[in-house]
């Protein structure tokens, strides 16, 4: 009987103690993924701004771009609306468009524009387009005879294919 008059007293659970003596705030489940949720949430909205302020770079950077193309080609519009103006005909008009395609040729150099597309050139599929085939013995095989509309392109970047006549 002895036994049973000892009282079994709860062994207390260990609970682990920080160096300052205090013991550390136990987090439940739930605050946890508040936590991440809150985390979550704002990296969201943080990707999202970054979108926003990417797309809004890149729309400025392109109207910036127009901009300087406009302005370079400005002075070729101007000397077309004069030579309109003027009313000259025969060799002076055509000297006048002559300086004015120039003119027009060295502001697409600026602007990092380069034509292409000329008659003796190989026929390059990528470049150009074949608008119609001939037959020469003059030319080579696959060698531009004639250009309808010359190419352009900017850096390695096709702007538009030259429509040209190529001999076989």
């Amino acid at each position: 009987m002895a036994k049973d008059k000892i009282k079994k007293e709860p062994i207390a659970e260990e609970v682990p103690v920080e160096a300052d003596g205090n013991q550390p705030e136990e987090i439940s489940v739930e605050e946890e993924l508040e936590n991440q949720k809150e985390q979550y949430l704002r990296l969201a909205a943080e990707y999202d701004n970054f979108r926003k302020r990417s797309a809004k770079e890149r729309e400025t950077l392109a109207r910036l771009g127009k901009c300087d193309a406009i302005t370079e080609l400005l002075p070729v519009v101007d000397n077309l609306w004069l030579a309109l103006k003027s009313g000259a005909s025969g060799n002076d008009l055509l000297k006048g468009l002559d300086l004015t395609m120039s003119q027009l040729e060295l502001a697409f150099e600026k602007l990092g524009v380069a034509a292409f597309g000329e008659p003796g050139e190989e026929f390059d599929p990528n470049l150009h387009d074949a608008m119609q085939h001939i037959e020469s013995e003059n030319l080579g095989e696959n060698t531009i005879a004639d250009v309808f509309q010359r190419g352009y392109k900017v850096d390695s970047r096709v702007i538009r294919h030259a429509a040209v006549v190529v001999a076989n």
